[in-house]
């Protein structure tokens, strides 16, 4: 049974509070917290998953599909914001779990939280890479194609001619750039990421007002386009579907709780983090997905960059009026705000991961030396290289385009099990003193565990394949090393 026995949340709650060189330092509050959250929320998915989801999955009702996948993250923000406000500490949902479900779920989690963390950051920073090279070419810099993509990527030129790339020289260098910052300290990181995020959020509420005198109610009718004959083409299984594959783009906001340990009074600034970046970008993505479609039927929108799309039918009909030619140069801004975005997002990704290896490293499941707090900086700063690394390399070299379906299970998975977490302590400590408490609980926190796994088994087969294969190598690395220097169970043997 030394495999499901717990932290004592006072043990952990009394390492939070521990002070000197070997610990975070807190200077986070309830604001930079919900920069975090919206920072690392509107990116990849604002920009490309709306169109493709409209267009492939659910049509007009896409801003439907926005909705679903909204409540399903709040249910588990709720969930997150009263573990994070109850045990204040690095680690997120693998902390959570090691209170509450015992070592070995902690690990799965904790394992499961790179492929939100670790290859999430990779693959926005590959994303990154396109919207930069792309915005070198329309300043009339040329860029080479040889070093813009993956290794064997072949990139077709307007001329007709191909070139093979060898290496995505901006994925790797914005990945290594963001490590050193976070290297530096999690307040400059947070100023810098709450700069970044003024920006994009008002290139987004440039792009919701500037086309809402546009909408032409036509492009909604039918609301759910009928159903293909095949599951999730359109209809009702459409519209989940559709929320499945947006669901991307509501991941990040986890991601705040790896800051409690770095938050002045978590109790009360971590749910208001956490949930308050949620709201923010449930309305925000709500609203540019109702403008968008407004602005172009949702058949128009599998393309890469479907704002860029609306943007263009909205310019033809300002033509010769004074919005006009904010629409002229809005393709430009858009990418200036992507590129801006889509930096911010790593710096919570890469924020994250780090700190999931501090607090393993720190219950002995890791090398001593990942738990090790740079004496200036006071950050983990070995863990944020070697992360930043790894990121970097998988970046610069590898095509990861399965990648979004594998950070979106993951991401779910981790849901599911802060949810049943929160049943479990609810039980088993009730006096426990919380900063937050879920509303309605059990219910709404078994209605967060329903949701996720529903909207798991949205997902295709090879991804499920990939996490069991994922979580197998996991398994194998906690048997040969965690287990045997686990500090819990060896105070108890």
């Amino acid at each position: 049974m030394s495999l499901f026995r717990t932290k004592p949340i006072d043990k952990i709650i009394a390492e939070s509070e521990e002070k000197g060189e070997g610990t975070l330092k807190r200077t986070l509050g309830a604001y930079s917290l919900m920069a975090l959250g919206v920072g690392a929320i509107v990116g990849t998915g604002i920009f490309v998953l709306t169109g493709q989801a409209a267009a492939k999955h659910a049509g007009p009702a896409v801003v439907v599909s926005m909705v679903i996948a909204g409540v399903v993250s709040m249910l588990a923000a709720f969930c997150y914001s009263e573990f994070a406000s109850t045990v204040p500490i690095a680690g997120s949902a693998y902390t959570y779990g090691y209170a509450t479900l015992g070592e070995l779920i902690a690990w799965i989690i904790g394992w499961d939280l790179i492929l939100e963390y670790a290859f999430g950051a990779a693959t926005v920073a590959v994303g990154w890479s396109g919207y930069v090279v792309s915005l070198f070419n329309d300043l009339g810099i040329p860029f080479p194609a040889s070093m813009s993509a993956a290794p064997g990527t072949i990139l077709k030129h307007a001329d007709g001619s191909e070139t093979t790339a060898v290496f995505n020289l901006p994925a790797f260098l914005i990945a290594v750039a963001i490590t050193l910052l976070l290297v530096k300290g999690i307040k400059e990181s947070a100023n810098f990421n709450t700069l970044i995020v003024f920006i994009k959020v008002s290139v987004v509420i440039l792009f919701i007002v500037a086309g809402f005198s546009y909408i032409n109610m036509e492009n909604f009718t039918p609301f759910v386009p009928a159903n293909s004959g095949t599951f999730g083409e359109f209809g009702f299984s459409g519209v989940i579907t559709g929320a499945a594959v947006i669901f991307f783009a509501y991941i990040g906001f986890d991601a705040v709780s790896t800051a409690a340990q770095e938050t002045v009074e978590p109790q009360k600034n971590m749910p208001r983090g956490i949930i308050g970046s949620l709201i923010i970008c449930t309305l925000l993505y709500v609203l540019v997905s109702f403008v968008m479609i407004g602005l172009v039927s949702y058949t128009q929108l599998n393309v890469p960059a479907p704002l860029a799309v609306a943007i263009d039918e909205a310019r033809k009909m300002a033509e010769g009026t004074a919005i006009g030619s904010i629409f002229i140069a809005f393709p430009m801004i858009i990418k200036i705000g992507a590129v801006l975005g889509l930096s911010s997002t790593m710096v919570v990704m890469l924020m994250g991961q780090p700190r999931v290896f501090y607090s393993m490293a720190k219950d002995g499941l890791l090398p001593s030396w990942a738990a090790k707090i740079h004496p200036k900086f006071r950050t983990p700063y070995i863990t944020t290289l070697i992360t930043g690394g790894i990121v970097s390399v998988i970046a610069g070299f590898v095509n990861i385009s399965v990648l979004g379906e594998l950070v979106s299970i993951g991401t779910l998975f981790a849901f599911v099990i802060v949810a049943f977490g929160v049943i479990v302590m609810r039980r088993t400590q009730p006096d426990l003193k919380r900063g937050f408490k879920v509303p309605l609980s059990p219910v709404l926190p078994i209605l967060s565990v329903i949701s996720s796994v529903y909207l798991m088994s949205a997902l295709p087969f090879d991804t499920w394949m990939r996490l069991i294969i994922w979580m197998a190598i996991g398994m194998v690395i906690y048997f040969v090393y965690g287990r045997k220097h686990s500090h819990l169970n060896k105070s108890d043997d």
